[in-house]
């Protein structure tokens, strides 16, 4: 090897051969100190840290809205809350085929409603407390009971 030339990257040491003489430079390997942990750092790490949420345990809602003579239904808006708050939690759209996936923590009843304007809102009710970790649900749109402009 002509001229081999040390290179180290994120505390890797790396043999490289230049190609052209004098081109290249030198480079020693730089030496590693211990870094102190300072008060603050060594107090935070005594405490257990919380650890990160997962959604690895959701439960998965899935399905697909459809208009009233059967073609997918883009743009229609679902919500999802817990059956004893009045609070809706979570919310999306439909995508441009109607079709719908939303993630919800598991272990409680839930309530689903899809919206559309000119379209009567549908409802319905979700158990995430059974061992199941998904449920389908398909959604067949009915003209009235929404304002019309």
């Amino acid at each position: 090897m002509k001229n081999p030339r040390w290179i180290v990257l994120a505390g890797m040491t790396t043999l490289l051969s230049c190609a052209v003489p004098g081109y290249c430079r030198a480079q020693e390997p730089a030496p590693t100190a211990p870094q102190a942990a300072s008060p603050a750092q060594s107090s935070s790490s005594a405490k257990a840290k919380k650890p990160k949420y997962s959604h690895a345990n959701d439960f998965l809602v899935s399905g697909t809205v459809f208009d009233p003579k059967g073609y997918a239904f883009p743009g229609v808006q679902l919500k999802i809350r817990r059956s004893t708050e009045k609070k809706f939690r979570w919310d999306d759209y439909t995508n441009s085929r109607g079709e719908f996936a939303m993630r919800v923590p598991k272990g409680s009843e839930y309530e689903m409603v899809v919206q559309v304007k000119g379209f009567a809102d549908q409802t319905r009710e979700l158990d995430a407390k059974s061992g199941l970790s998904e449920a389908r649900i398909v959604f067949r749109m009915e003209p009235g009971g929404g304002k019309k402009k």
